[in-house]
């Protein structure tokens, strides 16, 4: 396949058909939304342009779900929804995500694991299914709003990366 440069001619395609082909051997990336209970789980498309909602999985069964996630799809990337307080500091459920993300490293070597400020993503959440007319009672699902949560996140996450 012949590729033409700046110089000969071509107005920018070049670069953009170069930066597909590279994108399109990348992994896809993980998004958590973590919770004493349960966790929501959000992952990218493959071009890793667009999040969309996976699993809410009990949170004790989450490793053995990634582990069997990861050996059906390339993940290169799991982010971590960081729970801040409004000053920026770590909120108290900080204390619950800090031993899974050092278990993650250490199960997931291969796979860059990094946070992310989940603040309001949970309103944010709360107001998307409102927007988008989900019945009041759906929206009592807790799982649901993990999903969507863990899906913000992600989405917010590769905006920010762009």
């Amino acid at each position: 396949m012949r590729y033409f440069t700046k110089n000969e001619g071509c107005t920018g395609r070049f670069e953009r058909i170069l930066s597909l082909e590279i994108r399109t051997r990348m992994g896809r990336i993980l998004a958590l939304d973590y919770g004493a209970k349960r966790t929501g789980v959000a992952v990218s498309d493959p071009l890793q342009m667009i999040a969309g909602p996976l699993d809410t999985v009990a949170t004790g069964e989450l490793v053995p779900f990634l582990k069997r996630y990861m050996a059906a799809q390339e993940v290169e990337r799991i982010v971590v929804g960081k729970p801040l307080q409004m000053d920026g500091t770590p909120s108290a459920s900080f204390a619950g995500v800090e031993p899974l993300v050092a278990r993650l490293r250490r199960e997931f070597s291969g796979v860059e694991i990094v946070y992310y400020d989940e603040r309001f993503t949970s309103v944010l959440a709360h107001r998307a299914m409102i927007a988008g007319g989900v019945p009041k009672m759906q929206r009592r699902d807790k799982g649901l709003v993990d999903r969507i949560s863990a899906t913000i996140i992600l989405q917010n996450y590769m905006d920010s990366v762009k």
